[in-house]
């Protein structure tokens, strides 16, 4: 793999959105996409854990991981993004933490991501270009629906190209599992949901 300096690898992105719609998955059908919009979901998105613990890299990942959240969600109206800037810990995460964030954001879900960095050499920070991207997806109830991981590496073989670009398309790998998630519980709730029974939909303001 590529050894880079880590710093050298990060191209400035533009402002981080706060609140955000999100892009179209290319690998989901127009009926999945209508799916996806029939019901409303405020989603909560915690900054990622960010491995290993070095502080210098954690504000450029943070910036290519949520600029990587909002190109993915672009185009989908009825999912809307809170981010949440206090990362939580992937392999020990609170459920008390996700539930008062949920209530405190009239959020129905929450992500909880981390972005793991080889490191390939003696410097502190010689990190190779490839990273996994893994989510976890909360309800409300702080219940796991879902958890996923993208290694950039081992799905596209990259050798080359930025530690940005990586991240970004970790994050829309990783992604994809969860919006099929989301698509899913919508299927179910239909399903469940007698037809004279009106859907409710949480109001985004």
């Amino acid at each position: 793999m590529k050894k880079l300096l880590l710093p050298l690898l990060f191209i400035a992105a533009g402002t981080l959105v706060i609140t955000s719609c999100i892009s179209v998955p290319r690998n989901l059908s127009e009926n999945s996409l209508d799916n996806l919009q029939h019901d409303r979901h405020r989603i909560v998105y915690f900054n990622p854990e960010v491995y290993p613990d070095v502080e210098e890299i954690k504000f450029p990942s943070y910036q290519a991981f949520f600029d990587g959240v909002t190109e993915k969600l672009r185009k989908f109206e009825h999912l809307k993004l809170t981010r949440v800037d206090t990362p939580l810990v992937y392999d020990s995460i609170d459920v008390q933490t996700i539930k008062e964030i949920c209530h405190n954001n009239n959020s129905d879900l929450a992500v909880v991501p981390k972005i793991k960095y080889f490191k390939v050499g003696l410097g502190k920070y010689v990190f190779s270009n490839q990273v996994v991207i893994s989510m976890k997806m909360f309800n409300s109830e702080g219940t796991l629906l879902s958890e996923t991981s993208y290694d950039t590496y081992r799905k596209n073989k990259r050798m080359l190209g930025s530690t940005t670009n990586s991240i970004k398309i970790g994050t829309e790998g990783a992604m994809n599992e969860i919006l099929r998630e989301i698509k899913l519980m919508n299927r179910i709730t239909a399903i469940e949901t007698p037809p004279d029974t009106p859907k409710a939909l949480i109001t985004v303001p």
